[in-house]
This record gives structure tokens, C-alpha cells and sequence, in this order.
């Protein structure tokens, strides 16, 4: 529900900001060009993927290479936040984020 209240409170902010005589549907390809977030899912799988190198420290350019390989974009800055808090969770506390979790079990 939150979702939908801050979608219509955007695209009211962008009505509010365009010409009354413009398209008005011009305003659509504006959201295009925020492009898409990673998904939890992406996050967890680019998580893996830089965790399974087991080098630590892990420096911001793995990170953002393994983005890179999922998404096939340049990370944003915010995503490269969002995948490092999420590695150091699964460092500090094995298998409380979904990661595999550690119990000594053979």
C-alpha cells in the first residue's frame, strides 16, 4: 500500500512541474531514466557470488563488478551500499539474511 501512495505522491510531484499544454503523457519516459533497483533477490545472489571469493576484505570494485555481472549495468551508488551492508550482515551473523548459514554439521 505504501508503494502505491508514493507512486501517485511522484507522479503528482511530476504533473505539479510540467506544462499544463504539454502531452499529458509525456512525462512517462522520465521514469525510465531512474532506472530499476536490484531486487532482494539480486542482492542475495550478488552477495554469494563475491562471499563464495572468501577474500577479506572485500574491496567496493569486486562489488561492483559482481553487479556489473548480474545486471549489466553500472552499479549505483546505493546499490553498492545496499550489496556491502548486506555481505558484511552475512560475515558478522552466518544464515540470518537467507545466506548458508554455518552450524558445524557434517
Amino acid at each position: 500500500m505504501r508503494v502505491v501512495v508514493r507512486l501517485r505522491s511522484f507522479v503528482g510531484w511530476l504533473r505539479a512541474g510540467y506544462p499544463r499544454t504539454g502531452d499529458p503523457y509525456g512525462y512517462i519516459p522520465l521514469v525510465a531514466l531512474f532506472g530499476a533497483a536490484l531486487t532482494d533477490e539480486q542482492v542475495d545472489q550478488i552477495v554469494t557470488r563475491v562471499d563464495a571469493r572468501g577474500a577479506a576484505p572485500v574491496d567496493d570494485v569486486d562489488i561492483e563488478v559482481a553487479i556489473t555481472h548480474v545486471t549489466h549495468e553500472m552499479p549505483t551508488d546505493s546499490e553498492l551500499r545496499r550489496v556491502r551492508d548486506r555481505l558484511t550482515a552475512r560475515r558478522r551473523h552466518p544464515g540470518s539474511d537467507g545466506g548458508p548459514e554455518t552450524t558445524g554439521h557434517g
